[in-house]
Formats: C-alpha cells, sequence, structure tokens
C-alpha cells in the first residue's frame, strides 16, 4: 500500500505543480503589455539576457559548429560529396543545435538565475512587502524579464549560428580542404527561409520556458537559503526538460 500512496502522491503533486504553472504564464502572457510602462526594467533585462550573455552563446555555438562538421565530416568521407557538408552543418545549427543549446544554456544561466533572485525575494518577504505597497509583483518582476527572454534569445540565436557555421567551415578548411566557395555553395542552393523560421521559433518559445519556470519557482521557494539552492535546480531541470520537449512538439508541427 505505501507503494501506491507514493505514487499517488506523486502524480496529485505534479498536477498540483502544472497548474500552478501554467495559471502563472497565464497571468504573465495577458499582462505583457504592462511591460511599456516598465520599460527600465524591460531594458535591464534585456541587457542581462542578451548583451551579457552573447560571449557564452557564441563561444559554445562557435565550438559546437567545429564539432559538427568534424563529426559530420569524417562520416561522409567514401560515402557523400564533402561538398554537403556545408549545408550539413548549416541545417544543424540553423534548426537544432544553435537553439537548443543555446536554450539549455541560458536555462542555466538566467533561468536559474530569475528562481534565485524571486527565491531569495520570496523567503525574505520582499514579494509581499510589493503586494502591501499596491506593486503587483507579476508586472513588476516577472513580466520585464518574460518578454526579454522573448525577445532576446531569437537576437541571440541569429549570433550563435552564424559564428557556429564559421566555425564548421573552419573546420572544413582545415582538415577537408575546403575551400570558402564549396563549403558555401550547397547552402545556398538548399537554402530554406522556413529553416530560420523553425529555429527562431524554437528559440522564441524556449525563452518563455526558461523566464516562466525560473519565476514559478522562485515564488514558489520556501525553506530560507536551503530552499533558494533547491529552486535554482528546479528551474535548470525543469527548465531544460520543458525545453527538449517543446523541441520535439514544434518539430513535429512545423516540419
Amino acid at each position: 500500500m505505501k507503494i501506491f500512496e507514493i505514487i499517488g502522491g506523486f502524480f496529485i503533486g505534479f498536477f498540483v505543480e502544472s497548474g500552478k504553472y501554467i495559471d502563472l504564464t497565464k497571468d504573465i502572457c495577458i499582462k505583457s503589455f504592462t511591460v511599456l510602462k516598465r520599460r527600465d526594467l524591460f531594458f535591464n533585462q534585456a541587457y542581462e539576457v542578451g548583451v551579457k550573455s552573447i560571449i557564452l552563446i557564441v563561444s559554445v555555438a562557435f565550438f559546437t559548429g567545429t564539432v559538427t562538421a568534424y563529426q559530420t565530416g569524417a562520416q561522409m568521407v567514401n560515402l557523400v560529396p564533402l561538398t554537403y557538408l556545408g549545408v550539413s552543418v548549416y541545417k544543424m545549427m540553423v534548426m537544432e543545435l544553435g537553439p537548443v543549446l543555446t536554450g539549455v544554456i541560458m536555462a542555466g544561466r538566467y533561468g536559474a538565475s530569475i528562481a534565485a533572485e524571486m527565491g531569495t525575494m520570496k523567503v525574505t518577504e520582499q514579494i509581499d512587502a510589493l503586494k502591501s505597497m499596491a506593486i503587483e509583483p507579476i508586472e513588476f518582476l516577472a513580466v520585464p524579464r518574460f518578454i526579454a527572454a522573448l525577445i532576446m534569445l531569437p537576437i541571440a540565436v541569429v549570433f550563435a549560428n552564424f559564428i557556429g557555421v564559421m566555425g564548421g567551415f573552419l573546420i572544413s578548411y582545415l582538415f577537408f580542404d575546403l575551400n570558402f566557395h564549396e563549403f558555401f555553395n550547397e547552402i545556398q542552393n538548399f537554402f530554406d527561409m522556413m529553416d530560420i523560421t523553425i529555429g527562431l521559433v524554437k528559440t522564441a518559445v524556449f525563452g518563455g520556458i526558461i523566464s516562466t519556470v525560473g519565476c514559478f519557482v522562485g515564488f514558489e521557494a520556501k525553506g530560507g537559503a536551503e530552499g533558494v539552492g533547491k529552486a535554482t535546480v528546479k528551474a535548470f531541470v525543469l527548465s531544460s526538460v520543458l525545453i527538449l520537449i517543446a523541441d520535439l512538439v514544434i518539430a513535429l508541427t512545423m516540419l
């Protein structure tokens, strides 16, 4: 009987938490227009999630592009012409690796930061203080972070894709003797604007997930410093899982 109680408790907790998260996400979306009244908060968060993160994002993208080109080229030798290596790297970076890796990185860098900040404010009763001053916490704290992530992550992933493809070209030139024309010619031939659109839509969705999960976990934090630490880890893990699920759903619906 004990095992059934544990399983039942897990599912009850899961559905309760899911309901609270969906309700918070709905409120954030409904109140998103209020960001116009708090433009300074939005720009601060845009700087945090975009400008301060761009070096990390493009660094990971560069090495991802180089590894992807090397591994793909090694498999293509004696199977298909290496002139298709460029378009292979381009498709993988733009449609999958760029958006997903950027999302996971930002789940750790920005999502966990949101959870820690919101959690600290919750356990120190700063959120209650905002309410006592007739300041809506969702409008003041969640909406600027949500809109900033929604806008800045797709912009960041454009740079990540470019750097990743150029990293792939560097490896192709050094290890497979492909010149600029050979690497990029097939990209031009197989270019499809839908590829870029899918990648940007994915990244925008990932940005929404990262910000809403971070806010939700932070608002639900309790138990002092230990609770804040647990909230930070929970935000990263939950965001990463939801990003991978959303990636699959978008791929199935848009391809």
